[in-house]
């Protein structure tokens, strides 16, 4: 589809929110404004689209929103979304691209296609994590697969503050996260030398272990530990605890018998089966925050620690579990990823507009210059799922580790 083709462009927020959202949406949707192209606002994600039927309309003020001037440049000084978001997944029965072909498994998604016709766009700017970018792609493919005479052009947008997007190096929202957390942490901290104790603190991050990483030093934490510090596919509790009682021991021993360690909660997904929590969410996630792991590790350790420092004749110090999550997904935004957010935005514009692209992801390199990332460089071919960016080992991770505290400082 050719720049003088799109005329009216609909953008969209899927999943969790993460900081500078707005930016994204005011970014793009004032650069299309600009060229005299019609923004369109699509609420609450998929939620509205994917239940959408031709015998009913999408309301505006309800379902979506005709976006002016003053809506967006306001939108970019505020702290939620203004398209608002949700977890609607409308791909979830495709696995495979035969399933693309089958009406049943994409039925919802031809929902969506329907739905944006009818409000007669010619694009489509996604905005979200592993799960909407996946969307973007079944949209992109679904259309192939039907024939579409003219399709709606698809370009995506990276969201998550886990940071563990291929494709990008830091995704928009990180690092106010990181900023947020790290701060906690601090206070933490500085809880813990006043009152000689020792926390485990946990943080989010389901896959990967940046936000673990980045805001255990960023706060200070003596140790970080995530999915990628463990070697098997099963995380062992019993040994998880005594190297970490281990390490509490020899900071009693070293007069400094306090400390924070950051563990992330990617972690529950690697526990024993039994330990497992059994809620799932309406994608069939286990729900992280259901195990308490840094309360769970934080029991353990207490007895651990409490034998062993019994044993060698120590003063135990106590021990106690704190968790972080949502707060951070709305923390204020950064410089950094307000100056990083709404490139992406402007770069969507740009890809869809300027490029006549369809079927990219945005990002960016070399001091935030704009790249653009096919989807098909970031979705495994066979089973169409996004490929995740874990910690590699590496001077990030070495970085970490030079900064925990180590056991032969005694």
């Amino acid at each position: 589809m050719s720049s003088q083709q799109i005329k009216k462009v609909a953008i969209l927020f899927s999943g969790g929110p993460a900081p500078a959202a707005n930016d994204v949406i005011g970014a793009a949707g004032i650069s299309l404004l600009n060229e005299g192209v019609k923004v369109v606002g699509i609420m609450q994600g998929y939620k509205y689209l994917e239940s959408f039927s031709t015998k009913s309309s999408l309301v505006e003020g309800e379902h979506y929103l005709d976006l002016s001037m003053e809506d967006l440049t306001q939108a970019r000084l505020r702290g939620d979304i203004i398209i608002k978001t949700a977890r609607a997944n409308p791909g979830k029965p495709i696995k495979n691209p035969e399933d693309l072909e089958d009406a049943t498994k994409t039925s919802k998604l031809d929902n969506v296609l329907k739905a944006l016709k009818s409000l007669g766009v010619d694009g489509l700017i996604s905005i979200g994590g592993d799960d909407t970018l996946k969307t973007a792609n079944f949209l992109y493919q679904y259309q192939k697969v039907k024939g579409v005479k003219k399709p709606i052009s698809v370009i995506h947008v990276p969201k998550t503050i886990d940071n563990d997007y291929d494709g990008i190096d830091w995704t928009f929202g990180f690092m106010s996260a990181v900023n947020h957390i790290g701060k906690s942490i601090q206070n933490i901290a500085a809880d813990a030398r006043s009152t000689n104790a020792f926390f485990i603190v946990e943080v989010m991050g389901r896959k990967a272990g940046w936000l673990c990483y980045a805001s255990g030093i960023s706060g200070g934490a003596i140790k970080m530990i995530a999915r990628e510090d463990i070697p098997t596919t099963q995380v062992d509790l019993d040994q998880l605890t005594d190297e970490i009682s281990d390490l509490m021991i020899a900071r009693v021993k070293s007069n400094k018998p306090y400390g924070v360690i950051c563990i992330a909660e990617g972690l529950v997904e690697m526990l024993p089966e039994e330990l497992q929590p059994k809620d799932t969410d309406q994608h069939g996630n286990i729900l992280l925050r259901k195990a308490n792991i840094g309360e769970m590790l934080a029991e353990r350790l207490e007895i651990a620690f409490k034998e062993k420092a019994k044993k060698e004749k120590l003063q135990a110090s106590s021990i106690k579990g704190v968790k972080h999550g949502y707060e951070a997904r709305c923390a204020p935004p950064e410089a950094f990823d307000k100056l990083l957010a709404s490139q992406l935005g402007y770069g969507a514009f740009r890809a869809m507009v300027k490029l006549s692209l369809s079927g990219f992801m945005v990002s960016v390199e070399n001091q935030l210059s704009h790249k653009v990332v096919p989807f098909g460089e970031l979705i495994d071919n066979e089973t169409l799922t996004t490929k995740i960016r874990f910690i590699p080992d590496g001077d990030f991770k070495n970085l970490a580790r030079a900064l925990e505290f180590r056991r032969q400082q005694e």
